[in-house]
C-alpha cells in the first residue's frame, strides 16, 4: 500500500509552490506547521502577511506585462477589495504596496481616517466608494470630501444617490463620480440582472438629465462586476464587450470619463489541481479592451481592479486535530475535529467552497478515504466528497492526527463574526500574524486569543 505522500504525489503531483514535507510533517511558506501547533495549540487560525504583498505586486506585474505588451494607452490601478477583510494587519500590508481602495459601507470610511491619522495611506489615495448608500456612508463621503481627501470616488448605485450629494457637496473643485453598470447575470441564475448599479439603457440618458450642466460633479469612472468572477469563457468576454462599448459611447459624449472599474472576481489557488492562466487572462482583458476601444475611436480608459479574495485568500490558513475516529458503516468513515466548519469556515456551509486540505503529519503513513465532522450538533457541519467534489484522503494512523485548510484568507473571519458568538457556542480560534524579519526568520504575533467564556456570556447578556 502506498503512503499519503506517495499517493498525493501521483494524483495531483507534490510538493507544489508554498508546501513542502520535510521528516514527515507539512511546512507552509517555509513555517513549520507542527512547531506552531506545539507553540501555540488548535484550533489555530494563522495569517502569513508577506504573501498578501506577493499576490498584489503579481497583478501589478501582469497588467503592467500586458499593457506594454499591447501598447496600451491608459494606466493600471490596483484597488483593494476592504470587505474581503478589514483587520488592520491586512489593511496596512496591502497598502505598503502603493495600491488604493474600495469600500462597500460606512464604516469603512472611520477606518480610512484612522489610517490616514497613522500616515498609512495619504487623502490623496484612490478611494472608490461602492455599495448602496445608506444616510450615514453618504455623509461620510460627504464629510471626508469637504476634508480633503481630493480622489474619493462615490460610485453610484442607483440614481437617487446623486440627489443626496447633489444636496449637500459644496467644494472647490468638482467631484469625481462613478456610475456602477447593473450587469446581466449568467444565463443559469435565477435572477437576469445584478441587484446593484443603473440599468445599462439608463445611464448615458441619466448623466444628460441630471448630471451634465451641474458644475459640481464630473463622471469620471464606469464601473462594473461579473458576478462569477474572470473566468476564460463565452459569458466572461461577451459581457466585458457589452460594458467596454458602453464607456466608448458615453466616452464620447462626456470627455471627464477616463476611467474603467472592470471589479474583482480575479480567481484565487483553492485546490492541488487549481489550473488558472493569470498571464494569459490579463494580456487577454487588456487587448481586448484596446482592440474595443479602436473600432470606436476612443483612447483607451485607465483601468481599475478591486481584487479581494485574490489579495487575502492565499496569506491565511486554519489547523484542527483529529479529536475522535468514528466508523458509522461499513463505507463511512469520519474524522471528528476541535473545530467547526459552520463557525470557522462558513463558505464551506454556505456555498460548498473547496479549499487545500492537507495532513500535517504522518505523511508516511498510508491513506483512507474519509468524512471530516466539525463538532457542533449541526448535521450540515462536514466536509466530504459530495459537497467538495473531490474525494477527501487522510493518512490512516491510530496516532495524533493534525490537518489544516489553506489559502482560506477571505472572508471567513467577517462572516463568521469575529469576537462575536457563534454556533453550539463554540470559541473564536486563537489566531496568530506571522511575518518576516529583514533576515528572513519569522516573526509570530498572537492577534487573538482564543474566545472564553466569560466573553460569550458577557456578549449573551448573563
Amino acid at each position: 500500500m502506498q503512503s499519503y505522500s506517495e499517493f498525493l504525489d501521483l494524483s495531483v503531483g507534490f510538493p507544489q509552490e508554498g508546501f513542502d514535507v520535510i521528516d514527515d510533517e507539512l511546512y507552509f511558506q517555509d513555517l513549520n506547521l507542527m512547531e506552531m501547533i506545539e507553540t501555540y495549540g488548535t484550533p489555530l487560525r494563522f495569517t502569513y502577511l508577506p504573501m498578501v504583498s506577493k499576490k498584489i505586486q503579481q497583478a501589478k506585474i501582469l497588467f503592467q506585462t500586458a499593457i506594454l505588451k499591447n501598447n496600451y494607452r491608459g494606466d493600471y490601478k490596483y484597488c483593494y477589495c476592504t470587505k474581503s477583510s478589514h483587520f488592520r494587519h491586512i489593511v496596512e500590508e496591502a497598502l505598503k504596496n502603493n495600491i488604493h481602495l474600495e469600500t462597500s459601507s460606512a464604516f469603512d470610511m472611520p477606518m480610512i481616517e484612522a489610517l490616514e491619522k497613522k500616515g498609512v495611506l495619504t487623502k490623496d489615495t484612490t478611494i472608490i466608494c461602492n455599495g448602496f448608500k445608506t444616510y450615514q456612508y453618504k455623509q461620510y463621503i460627504i464629510d471626508m470630501l469637504h476634508d480633503g481627501y481630493t480622489n474619493i470616488i462615490p460610485v453610484l448605485d442607483n440614481k437617487e444617490e446623486f440627489n443626496l450629494f447633489d444636496d449637500e457637496v459644496d467644494i472647490d473643485t468638482p467631484c469625481n463620480l462613478g456610475i456602477r453598470i447593473a450587469a446581466e447575470e449568467q444565463p443559469d441564475s435565477q435572477f437576469y440582472t445584478s441587484r446593484l448599479g443603473v440599468r445599462m439603457e439608463d445611464i448615458i440618458d441619466f448623466y444628460n438629465n441630471k448630471i451634465v450642466h451641474n458644475p459640481n460633479f464630473r463622471v469620471k469612472l464606469l464601473h462594473f462586476f461579473i458576478n462569477s468572477g474572470i473566468t476564460d469563457s463565452p459569458y466572461y468576454w461577451n459581457e466585458l464587450e457589452k460594458y467596454v462599448t458602453l464607456y466608448c459611447k458615453f466616452k464620447k459624449i462626456n470627455p471627464d470619463l477616463d476611467t474603467l472599474d472592470i471589479g474583482g472576481g480575479m480567481p484565487f489557488k483553492d485546490s492541488l489541481v487549481f489550473d488558472f492562466d493569470y498571464e494569459y487572462m490579463v494580456n487577454e482583458i487588456v487587448k481586448r479592451i484596446k482592440e474595443i476601444c479602436a473600432i470606436h475611436d476612443v483612447m483607451e480608459p485607465d483601468i481599475i481592479t478591486e481584487f479581494g479574495k485574490y489579495t487575502v485568500a492565499e496569506a491565511s490558513g486554519i489547523l484542527y486535530k483529529v479529536l475522535g475516529r468514528k466508523q458509522q458503516n461499513d463505507r463511512e468513515r469520519w474524522l471528528m475535529l476541535d473545530g467547526s466548519f459552520i463557525t470557522n469556515l462558513p463558505d464551506v456551509w454556505a456555498l460548498n467552497q473547496k479549499y487545500i486540505l492537507l495532513p500535517i503529519n504522518n505523511w508516511d503513513a498510508e491513506y483512507e478515504r474519509v468524512n471530516l465532522g466539525g463538532i457542533t450538533c449541526d448535521g450540515q457541519d462536514y466536509y466530504n466528497q459530495e459537497a467538495h467534489m473531490n474525494s477527501v484522503f487522510m493518512p490512516k494512523t491510530r496516532k495524533v492526527q493534525y490537518l489544516g485548510f489553506f489559502h482560506t484568507g477571505a472572508y471567513q473571519e467577517v462572516l463568521s463574526g469575529y469576537g462575536g458568538i457563534h454556533h453550539c457556542l463554540l470559541p473564536s480560534p486563537k489566531h496568530v500574524l506571522i511575518r518576516r524579519n529583514r533576515d528572513e526568520s519569522f516573526n509570530f504575533e498572537v492577534f487573538g486569543e482564543e474566545q472564553n467564556s466569560k466573553q460569550v456570556l458577557k456578549i449573551l447578556g448573563y
